[in-house]
Formats: structure tokens, sequence, C-alpha cells
């Protein structure tokens, strides 16, 4: 459709609106850039400390072998279906108040993939042994298959987020801004033809579908990993819906912490309006309450079937050392964000981002009480052990938070935060897509005439 002169005014505005953090960045940037980067170094620090001294100088003991590592691992590649699997289901019921939030959602899902996958090389003591799993791995191991799910994932989601973003990509390339030979190559010679942009939409199409099962399939895997033991506490078939329903709650709500702050810091109210985060707050109210379906029946199983070793665990989480977590859990997962959200007036952009924090503090606190208290609870007759993590972990745990913000703010710097032709796109069909829904949902000429 060929553009008027309004929309190209419009689309002309756009333009310098979505990439003037690319051509401006000043100080702001930098006083972040140096900040995140000291925090990483210093996780980085501590990591060499551990390889120097090994795993000793963390928290981890007998019977706690796994700690903050795999908690942040399980809540690291929980939160990366915000990306795909959001972006991609919204592509695929053609929402059209997706087009300025898919993007954001999609770099929220290989930034964090990078930083979970990494995890389980810092809970091992010897990480040159990683390579083992490739040259001794057997197939009946659940770590065999969540090795491949994670790395078909990511290459999913990397495909995923880079297709779109050829178009931007060239308009940046065409605008002259830095680097320019760095977008040279990126837009793999985009002009965009006609036959360029049916290209583009068919394998956008095609990733959309394909990335969905891909991103069902890590976290289930993942499940796996506890629930095909025999541990009080894990071993259970609800874990994996359970474990995907929860990456998909922490998921949303990590993505509109994220919309929240950009859209303040880049001033981006005229995209990221309040509709966006109405319709994003009802999916998160509904994933709480399938979140709390899913802990209830996952708790009163083990309640009403009282088995001794089972018990220990239970109690251990309600009434025992954990009982601050377990309850934090509660709070911040259920009747938080649910006394939020469920009424309008709370539900506005502050009230938004209070629910979100939670939840994702409060997803954070589930990982953690499903993975330390089964293991501080051995079935054979040993003490309980208790976890308590070191400076290592915590500095650890710091320098994976510092990496995405880092990798976030590096993103921005580069490349628009916001699909810039699909925005385009929307506004060219606007029009048409809202006469062709109004012809078809009125009844035919024919019948008025009849009725008559």
């Amino acid at each position: 459709m060929k553009m008027d002169e309004t929309t190209i005014a419009r689309a002309d505005f756009e333009d310098h609106t979505l990439v003037r953090p690319i051509e401006e960045g000043g100080a702001g940037f930098r006083v972040a850039f140096t900040v995140l980067t000291l925090v990483l170094l210093a996780g980085w620090m501590l990591f060499g400390r551990q390889i120097l001294y090994g795993l000793g100088v963390t928290g981890l003991n007998q019977p706690v072998g796994w700690g903050f590592y795999i908690v942040n691992f399980v809540f690291f590649i929980g939160i990366s279906h915000a990306g795909t699997l959001i972006s991609a289901i919204l592509r695929l019921s053609k929402a059209e108040w997706r087009r300025p939030i898919t993007r954001m959602a999609e770099v929220i899902t290989v930034i964090v993939l990078a930083i979970g996958g990494f995890h389980p090389l810092l809970d091992m003591g010897r990480p040159d042994r990683l390579l083992n799993i490739f040259t001794s791995g057997r197939l009946q191991s659940p770590l065999l298959w969540d090795v491949t799910a994670i790395s078909a994932y990511f290459m999913a989601s990397t495909v995923y987020l880079f297709i779109p973003m050829i178009p931007d990509i060239a308009l940046l390339r065409d605008r002259g801004a830095w680097p320019n030979p760095l977008y040279q190559f990126l837009s793999w010679g985009w002009e965009g033809t006609p036959r360029q942009e049916a290209v583009l939409n068919r394998a956008v199409s095609i990733m959309m579908v394909v990335v969905i099962p891909i991103a069902v399939s890590v976290h289930t895997v993942i499940s796996y990993i506890f629930a095909m033991t025999l541990q009080p506490g894990w071993h259970s078939t609800i874990f994996g819906p359970y474990f995907v329903v929860g990456a998909i709650f922490s998921g949303i709500a990590a993505l509109m912490m994220v919309m929240i702050v950009m859209r303040r810091v880049f001033h981006l109210e005229a995209y990221l309006k309040q509709v966006h985060f109405e319709q994003l707050s009802k999916l998160l109210l509904v994933m709480s309450l399938l979140w709390f379906y899913f802990t209830f029946s996952e708790y009163l199983t083990a309640f009403f079937g009282h088995e001794p070793s089972e018990m220990r665990v239970f109690n251990y989480k309600l009434t025992g050392p954990y009982a601050p977590y377990f309850w934090g859990m509660v709070a911040f997962n259920f009747i938080i964000p649910v006394t939020i959200l469920a009424f309008h007036r709370f539900r506005t952009i502050p009230g938004i981002f209070v629910a979100s924090f939670t939840v994702v503090v409060g997803m954070w606190l589930e990982r953690l009480n499903i993975v330390v208290p089964s293991l501080a609870n051995p079935r054979l007759p040993y003490p309980t052990g208790f976890y308590i993590p070191s400076i290592v972990e915590w500095g650890m745990f710091a320098g994976a938070i510092a990496t995405f913000i880092l990798g976030f703010v590096l993103f921005a710097r580069f490349f628009p935060l916001i699909s810039v032709w699909e925005i385009r796109e929307g506004r060219e069909q606007s029009v048409k897509e809202t006469s062709e829904r109004l012809e078809g949902y009125l009844p035919d000429e024919t019948a008025s005439v009849l009725a008559r």
C-alpha cells in the first residue's frame, strides 16, 4: 500500500524517536556502562577465586549440593519465556497491540538464556568436565536432554530476534548511524523490495511456529531434572506443566518491568501505552491464579499422602527454617499481584510495576523452595542440612543481574528497542483491516433487502 504524506511524516518522526538512544547516547549511558561493567568484573573475579580454591568458598555442603547456582539457572531460563513464547503467541494470534513490545521480549530471551545457560558451569567444581556431556553423554540422562533443548532454544531465539531486525538495521545503515560497517553487514542487503518483504514475513511465520514447542520443551525438560529422581519433594508428575506455567508467569512480569523502565528512560510513552500494560497485566493475573492452582495441588497431594520423607520436606518449608521463604513466595506470587491486578484503580503503571517486581522476586523464591529444602532433608538417617550462601554466590548473582542490564543497555545503544518497520506496517494496515473486519461482522446487503 502506498503511503500518503501524513503517514510518511509519522514514519520519519518514529524513526527519529526510536533511534534516539542510538544517535545521542550521553553521560547516562557512560555512567550505567561503567557501573555495570565494574559489578560484572567483580563477579568474574569471584568466579576466578572459586576456580582457584574450589567450591569450598561457596555455601554448598552436604547434603545441600545445589544452591544459588541451580536456583538462578532455573530462574533465568524461566524468564526467557518472556520473549519468544509470548512474542510468538501474540504474532500467531495477530494481536495488533503486540507491535511495540515484541522486540523487547525477544531481547530478554536471548540475554537471559545466555546467562542461565552459563550457571551450571558455575556449579561445577571442574568446569572443564562440561565437555564430558558431549563426549560421554547418555541418552537416558535428563541432563543431556537439558543441554540439547537449551542449545536449540538459544539458536532458535537468536534467529527469531535477528530476522525481524533486518529492516530496522537497514534503516540505521541508510541514516548513516555509527558504526556503519556493522549495520552494512547485518542488514544483508535489505532494500525493502516486495520479494524481500515476502521472504521476511515467511521466515518470521515459520520461526514463530517452530519456537513455541521448543520453548515449552525447554522448561519441561528442566523440570525432568528434578522430577526424574526419587528425591522427596521433586518426584512429581505435575512438575512439567508447573515449571512451564511458572516460566511464563515470571517471564511476563520481567517483560513488564523492562517495558516500564524503558518507557521512562527513553520517553516511549507514545508507543508503550496504558493498553499494552492492561493487556499484559490481565495475562499476569491469569498466570498468578494458575500458579496458585498448581502450587495448591502440589502441596495438597504431598500432605494428603503423608509419607514420612515427604512430610519432612513439607514441614521444613511450611513451618520450619524455610517457612519465611515459602510464605514470602505465596505473598509475592499470589496475594500481592492478585490484590493489585484484580482491581482497576490499582492497575496503574506504578501498581503494575510493583506487582511485576513482587512476581519476579516470588518466582526466585519458588526456585529456592524447590531446590534447597528437598536436598536439606535426605532420606537416609543423616542430619538435616542448612544452606547459607556465601559472598561468592551473592557476588556472582549480582554479576548475572548486571550482565542482564548491561546487555539490554548495549542493545538499546546499537539497535531500536521497538520495531520501526512493524509500527509502520501496523499504520498502513490499520485502515484496511478495520474496514475488512467491520465488513465481516456486518450482514450482507442481500440479507438486508430480504429482511425488508
